[in-house]
């Protein structure tokens, strides 16, 4: 595998013994590569200016520029760059903010090296990750936002076909394309399908913005869960 085919994964944590253990995590992999290492948000958003970053590992409480900042910046100057948010806490209260300021998802930093490394291919293949003890909490998290956008909800229903507003209102139960096959009496393939065509359509990253939009613009509540 040529250096071209490796996944470049950019390390943001202001901790060394951190950065030493993720960065032996990326050089054990044939198909990652270390493209840098940064300790703080704004070494980070200077790395991915000068350097082709494919994901970053970034983690929030940083000194100088967090990683919220740094993941905001980035991912709007960089689109094809991904960031995976690493926590320290199953309910940081800045996970959600980092979501929303474009990060793919986010990961506990205990999380085994191989849910890490899985991670970044799956966010590196456009897809969003979200550790499974906190999926729920974050959709509750949504759910419990006022100020539905009545007009993000209409521009949704405008945007999108009968069967793929149901697949977009599916997707913001966090379940699986499996399970919301089952559901729909649907293939698993046409239901991939759909969720990219939903994606496309409203301008998401991945399924994690799905699940924000949908209980921002007001399309499912509580209830929906």
């Amino acid at each position: 595998m040529s250096e071209l085919e490796r996944i470049r994964v950019l390390i943001v944590d202001d901790q060394e013994l951190m950065r030493s253990a993720l960065r032996m995590m990326v050089e054990s992999q044939p198909d990652l590569i270390l493209a840098g290492e940064a300790a703080d948000g704004h070494e980070a958003v200077a790395m991915v200016r000068s350097h082709r970053i494919d994901v970053a590992l970034m983690d929030i409480r940083m000194p100088k520029l967090d990683g919220i900042q740094a993941t905001a910046t980035i991912t709007a100057e960089q689109p094809s760059c991904r960031v995976i948010v690493l926590t320290t806490f199953d309910l940081d209260d800045y996970a959600f903010s980092a979501i929303r300021a474009g990060a793919s998802g986010f990961l506990l930093k205990d999380a085994r090296s191989e849910e890490i490394v899985d991670a970044v291919r799956t966010v590196h293949a456009g897809h969003g990750v979200i550790a499974p003890s906190t999926t729920r909490r974050l959709i509750e998290h949504v759910a419990e936002l006022p100020n539905a956008d009545s007009g993000r909800a209409a521009e949704v229903r405008a945007t999108l076909t009968p069967r793929e507003l149901d697949t977009f209102l599916e997707i913001a139960t966090g379940d699986t394309n499996r399970e919301i096959a089952m559901r729909l009496h649907l293939s698993e393939a046409t239901i991939k399908t759909h969720v990219g065509h939903v994606l496309t359509k409203l301008c998401l990253r991945d399924r994690v913005q799905a699940v924000v939009l949908a209980y921002e613009s007001g399309l499912v509540g509580p209830s929906h869960r």
